[in-house]
């Protein structure tokens, strides 16, 4: 099973994980919003993000309207939801791995590696059918992964911030070209190449 997706599957079933207000350990709450994240993975692959309601969301789970409604407003706060739980299993998936120093970017290899197994979900999220917001929650969270990974004594200056902008922007590009044309370049050739075009910005900004 693919290690980020069992890692998310976990953090569904996490005590530690609070879900607003829902008792944390309802596991009947943890199914319900678990059926829907994969509902919506699914029904975006198949119809893009505009062509995903509540209603289709609600019949492909098998829950109720006021069952939805009582996890989560819209379908945006579920996809928001969706990319919370890919941030924290990428997070601790990297901290158990230790590959990279902590202010490396060490999530970018297990992020590749799911990209690359999770293909058909990735192209419906940064395709051309997937919309704007879609695509601007996922450079939201690499940008925000980006920033997570600045080490501790780095001011929090607009030089930083405009760093991690434009780092998480470029991984997002580069998964993008990546995608688009089913390139044949794996996963570990393109982390690869990330890293050696990133080293020098996050050098720079080290000694600023």
């Amino acid at each position: 099973m693919d290690t980020i997706q069992s890692a998310v599957q976990e953090c569904f079933h996490a005590d530690s994980i609070d879900h607003g207000k829902a008792p944390r350990t309802d596991r009947r709450v943890l199914r319900t919003r678990e059926a829907l994240r994969n509902a919506l993975l699914a029904l975006m692959v198949e119809r893009g993000w505009e062509g995903v309601d509540i209603q289709s969301l609600c019949e492909r789970a098998n829950i109720g309207r006021s069952t939805f409604y009582l996890h989560y407003p819209n379908k945006e706060e579920l996809l928001r939801g969706c990319f919370d739980d890919l941030r924290v299993a990428l997070r601790e998936q990297a901290q158990r791995s230790g590959v990279c120093p902590p202010d490396q970017l060490a999530f970018v290899g297990g992020l590749i590696e799911h990209v690359h197994q999770q293909q058909l979900v990735f192209r419906a999220m940064l395709g051309r059918r997937s919309g704007h917001f879609v695509q601007d929650r996922f450079r939201e969270l690499l940008v925000d992964l980006v920033e997570e990974e600045r080490p501790a004594n780095t001011a929090c200056s607009w030089r930083a911030h405009a760093v991690s902008n434009y780092v998480g922007g470029a991984l997002f590009q580069l998964l993008s070209w990546w995608l688009s044309k089913s390139r044949p370049q794996g996963p570990k050739e393109i982390a690869a190449l990330f890293h050696a075009l990133s080293e020098p910005v996050l050098q720079a900004s080290r000694a600023n």
